[in-house]
């Protein structure tokens, strides 16, 4: 009888094989993948086990094995969707009544974080002596991006009105058109009143913050393509984005404060966890914790 069911399994990945090749003409990349997954599948069957006997509950164990074996999400994905077009196949085959592998689940794969820069990279970045126009806007953009976590659209989005100056705090339109104020650090205030300074004397369009020296609200292409130059400019070894100046921000003001609400607030998330609804804190709250943590919100000389 096991001799039986391993000549079943044999014939019938044999069969899955050619029908790939033949009718579906997949690339034979896909082809070689599907058979792999499908005979790491296969050695973990018992005597009595056949492709066409198994249940939706024996593959799903046999996916949590192979989890615990360490096989990465990724490559569990890649089998379960070896095993859907395998048992589509035998169903087309009239082999099976249910196709076992419809509802089969693997582990979400994480997305990989972005790698942030530690403090000293970020104060070097933002060491821009020019007094030239695009340097004092430049750094007025980097700043006001490390001192808020702002996202790229967020700060694109940013009209001077939006700055509070005596309030040390910027309003910001997050997702979904969802309204935020977040503290600036003083050192991005000053960097944002010297690039008004300048901006007085070009005409725009609107009330944009950040604008071209034809006055045009900066495009979000425009934006990440100055802050890539200045990377480059001085010489981190790094390609510098948007998203790793919020990564920072939000790494650098965990590791101090520990305040894990506090952060998610300031970056504008509607949820701490996939589980658990973010609790609103007041601004108060947040202020204080901005302050007592973020490097660039305290002056010069400050003692830490």
């Amino acid at each position: 009888m096991a001799d039986e069911a391993l000549s079943g399994n044999v014939r019938w990945l044999t069969d899955f094989e050619r029908y790939l090749r033949t009718e579906r003409q997949v690339s034979a990349y896909t082809v070689r993948n599907y058979l792999f997954e499908l005979q790491r599948i296969e050695k973990l069957f018992s005597e009595a086990d056949s492709w066409l006997s198994l249940q939706h509950e024996s593959l799903q164990a046999m996916l949590a094995k192979l989890h615990r074996k360490g096989l990465s999400p990724r490559s569990l994905s890649l089998t379960l969707s070896a095993l859907k077009q395998f048992y589509e196949f035998l169903l087309r085959e009239q082999q099976i009544k249910v196709n076992p592998a419809i509802g089969l689940t693997a582990p979400k794969q994480g997305k990989p974080l972005p790698k942030n820069m530690d403090v000293d990279s970020i104060s070097h970045l933002l060491d821009i002596d020019g007094d030239d126009p695009l340097s004092l806007r430049d750094k007025a953009i980097m700043e006001l991006f490390y001192s808020s976590g702002l996202r790229l659209a967020e700060l694109a989005a940013l009209n001077v009105s939006d700055i509070q100056f005596s309030q040390g705090q910027v309003k910001v339109l997050g997702k979904g058109s969802k309204e935020r104020i977040v503290p600036i650090g003083k050192l991005a205030l000053t960097a944002i009143n010297q690039w008004l300074d300048i901006k007085r004397d070009i005409v725009c369009e609107d009330d944009a913050l950040f604008v071209t020296a034809k006055g045009k609200r900066l495009a979000h292409r425009s934006i990440q393509a100055r802050l890539a130059k200045w990377g480059q400019d001085q010489a981190l070894g790094i390609k510098v984005h948007p998203h790793k100046l919020r990564h920072s921000f939000a790494t650098h003001m965990l590791e101090s404060s520990a305040d894990l609400r506090a952060v998610q607030e300031l970056l504008g998330h509607a949820n701490l966890s996939t589980t658990q609804v973010y609790t609103s804190l007041d601004f108060q709250h947040l202020a204080k914790v901005y302050d007592g943590a973020h490097p660039r919100a305290k002056k010069r000389g400050d003692k830490a």
